[in-house]
């Protein structure tokens, strides 16, 4: 009997997408950005932009895992990430985004493939790793900090906040908000399965 569920579970789990897997791919694609967004707009206090490797991988954590429960399929993870990457990218951000999301999408898709789409623990690893996409955004200041720099004073944001924000983001920083944004990752991941127990459950995740 056992076996027989597996087989029916591969089944269910394989195939190509289809178009209600594509709209559940761009209803939380879009409600992922948003959340994004809300939480970038802290950014406007140049102190908190390191926060955002904290902030984002952890709040968003609960919509990647709403979503999750949607996922039975190989491909949506990765086209999810690349369009986050592509909104940053045409808004003149994250121009480094694209390949890590490329990079880490893929980790994700393979992690929650090798638990047949029904692991929470995969799952939750699945988030960490999607989640270092959001370390795309702070490349540029440490690749190419005073072009960064200059870019920021001479714009609306000004001298002083391109001063803090350089202060706050010294290149020794780099590591550790790499770090940050796969372990609050992970523990949105716990968060978002812990909120969502009753989804999970009903997706047959456990």
């Amino acid at each position: 009997m056992s076996d027989q569920k597996n087989v029916q579970s591969t089944k269910k789990t394989g195939g190509k997408l289809n178009a209600k897997d594509l709209i559940n791919v761009g209803i939380f694609t879009a409600l992922y950005l948003v959340v994004m967004v809300l939480c970038a707009m802290l950014g406007f206090i140049p102190i908190f932009i390191p926060l955002l490797s904290v902030i984002i991988p952890l709040v968003d954590g609960i919509v990647f895992m709403l979503f999750l429960t949607r996922v039975k399929k190989f491909g949506m993870v990765l086209i999810m990430g690349i369009i986050i990457s592509l909104f940053y990218l045409m808004g003149g951000m994250g121009s480094f985004m694209l390949p890590i999301a490329i990079v880490v999408s893929l980790i994700a898709e393979f992690l929650l493939k090798s638990g047949n789409y029904q692991s929470k623990k995969k799952s939750i690893f699945a988030n960490g790793f999607f989640s270092i996409s959001v370390f795309g955004n702070f490349l540029p200041i440490y690749t190419s900090r005073d072009a960064y720099y200059q870019m920021l004073a001479s714009s609306s944001y000004g001298a002083d906040y391109a001063n803090t924000l350089m202060m706050c983001m010294p290149d020794w920083s780099a590591p550790i908000l790499f770090i940050c944004c796969f372990v609050f990752g992970l523990l949105g991941g716990v968060l978002g399965s812990s909120v969502l127990k009753k989804h999970f459950k009903r997706a047959g995740i456990a």
